[in-house]
């Protein structure tokens, strides 16, 4: 399938999300990877992220980029030899991408009632607000505030950053799209915007949230 949708966030920014339907080979024969990349791809044991990782590449090659571009750093943050920010991220059948001039961090999950059960693991701050009750609501906050501290995790890549401890996501109503969230980690105090959406497919069941920060 090609694009599945294409955001632009403003003028220095855009996200890309591919809907994961080809079948590997058909991906492999639509991209073009370097030795590096070929050797990763050889060492995934999943077909599905060998399938997300090249769904990545074509996504990239939707901005006019290769996989030559691509370069990771010694924590696994990838990046580009240009003024350009990128973070990736992939979940089941869709994988993503946001490319931007400022300090940007993207994650997908799927909704799922079991994040309920890793919830004291990464909220503290968030239970001045949360309300458990095991609803379809409380699931969705849970996933966005998950998905939040992933894309500042992302952001900041810093070994020793704790989800719970040091990332803090300001109270957000689902009926919006933005929220604040926070990172106090050691000597380092930075402020995040956050912007959420769902995001459903008519070839899968599920929903899914799409989470993407930037720092101030």
């Amino acid at each position: 399938m090609p694009l599945f949708q294409t955001i632009q966030f403003n003028e220095n920014t855009k996200i890309l999300i591919w809907e994961i339907t080809e079948s590997f080979e058909e991906l492999y024969s639509r991209v073009t990877l370097k030795e590096k990349t070929q050797r990763r791809l050889d060492g995934m044991k999943s077909q599905m992220h060998q399938r997300a990782f090249l769904s990545v590449r074509m996504l990239i090659q939707e901005m006019g980029f290769t996989d030559k571009d691509l370069h990771y750093d010694e924590f696994g943050k990838p990046y580009f030899d240009c003024d350009n920010h990128i973070s990736i991220t992939h979940s089941y059948h869709f994988a993503a991408i946001i490319i931007s001039k400022e300090k940007v961090g993207i994650d997908m999950e799927l909704q799922r009632e079991k994040i309920q059960r890793i919830a004291d693991k990464f909220t503290d701050y968030e239970c001045d607000y949360l309300e458990p009750n095991f609803t379809e609501e409380y699931i969705k906050k849970l996933t966005v505030i998950w998905g939040a501290k992933e894309a500042i995790f992302k952001i900041r890549n810093e070994k020793g950053i704790s989800f719970k401890d040091h990332i803090n996501v300001d109270n957000f109503s689902l009926d919006k799209t933005q929220t604040q969230a926070s990172l106090h980690f050691d000597d380092l105090v930075k402020d995040f915007d956050v912007h959420y959406q769902e995001v459903k497919s008519d070839n899968f069941e599920g929903t899914f949230t799409l989470v993407y920060a930037f720092e101030k």
